[in-house]
């Protein structure tokens, strides 16, 4: 609506029948690498441990489906009808979109990985537990658990826990399967490239909240609200561009690890002659040294010498 762009990830298990169809006919895959054509059939069977195939294991295949959909536009449009009586019915538009399917070897053997623990997991319930009194939900391993109810001559039913494979095979069905949807018309890289780094923007949420504390908010009026977050971003994005330094200098470090050791390099005054380090050396603190030159690797310092460097900082 409004001339707006997306990329969002779509459920395989919820599209149409139709799509799906497209989707498990494997024909018009190519790998994302090179565009070059290879079927899905071909990388769930290649032997992943010869050399020769590592690439290929590192690579997915994809296929885009047009998928335009009509939706409601949230407006109503006056109908007429043949008996010429007219009606006011929901207004509906054309979404144009493309939807990308992917299929990777890695997500399959993981999913794969995944379900057999929980199977085994449902097996240990069966063996061990009264099923009745386990927690259930739509995610958990007793879905794996089929109940069959079994009486005689009118007798009162039994109950008999087993697990159920058709929920094992329908699961399975959709192992290394993934799908994006997208009204762009960009190259399937670019846009698939896109939404890998989704994961960076939950990130930043996570360590604004996490490590720089910025909820609760302690403040009501505005523009103390406003301060108090844009000082919150100023902060993430100069930890953002620390992190990059670090990674361009060779050297990745946790979030912790930074944080903790910029907030335990601290001095203190001895007879108001010298400072002497309260921290000790530590690969984050060489490698800020490394990249920034701080020469604060030192045991003891000169307080004209630490006016220098913070006067350097600042500037």
């Amino acid at each position: 609506m409004g001339g707006r762009s997306f990329i969002v990830t779509q459920s395989v298990k919820k599209l149409s029948d139709k799509l799906q169809e497209a989707v498990f006919n494997d024909f018009d895959y190519r790998r994302l690498s090179d565009d070059s054509k290879l079927t899905v059939g071909h990388m769930k069977k290649f032997d992943r441990f010869d050399a020769n195939n590592r690439k290929l294991y590192d690579d997915v295949v994809y296929k885009i489906l047009i998928a335009d959909t009509a939706v409601d536009v949230g407006l109503t449009e006056l109908k007429e009808f043949k008996n010429e009586k007219t009606k006011d019915v929901t207004a509906t538009g054309l979404l144009k979109q493309r939807v990308i399917i992917t299929f990777s070897r890695k997500m399959m053997e993981y999913q794969h990985h995944i379900r057999n623990a929980q199977i085994e997991r449902a097996r240990k319930i069966l063996k061990n537990k009264n099923v009745e009194d386990v927690k259930k939900g739509p995610h958990d391993v007793t879905r794996f658990i089929k109940r069959t109810s079994v009486g005689k001559n009118g007798e009162r039913a039994c109950d008999h826990y087993e697990i159920n494979q058709s929920v094992i095979d329908g699961e399975e069905k959709y192992d290394g399967y993934y799908a994006v949807a997208t009204n762009l018309t960009d190259p399937a890289k670019d846009i698939l490239g896109i939404n890998s780094k989704r994961y960076k923007i939950e990130d930043c949420f996570r360590i604004l909240k996490t490590n720089f504390e910025a909820r609760p908010i302690y403040h009501r009026n505005r523009d103390r609200i406003i301060a108090h977050f844009l000082i919150c971003y100023t902060t993430l994005l100069i930890y953002r561009l620390l992190e990059a330094k670090l990674d361009q200098y060779g050297t990745h470090f946790t979030t912790n690890e930074i944080l903790s050791t910029l907030r335990n390099m601290n001095v203190t005054s001895v007879e108001n002659s010298f400072y002497s380090a309260t921290y000790t050396s530590s690969q984050v603190c060489t490698a800020l040294n490394g990249v920034f030159d701080l020469g604060l690797d030192k045991r003891y310092y000169l307080p004209k010498d630490l006016r220098k460097k913070l006067k350097n900082i600042l500037e």
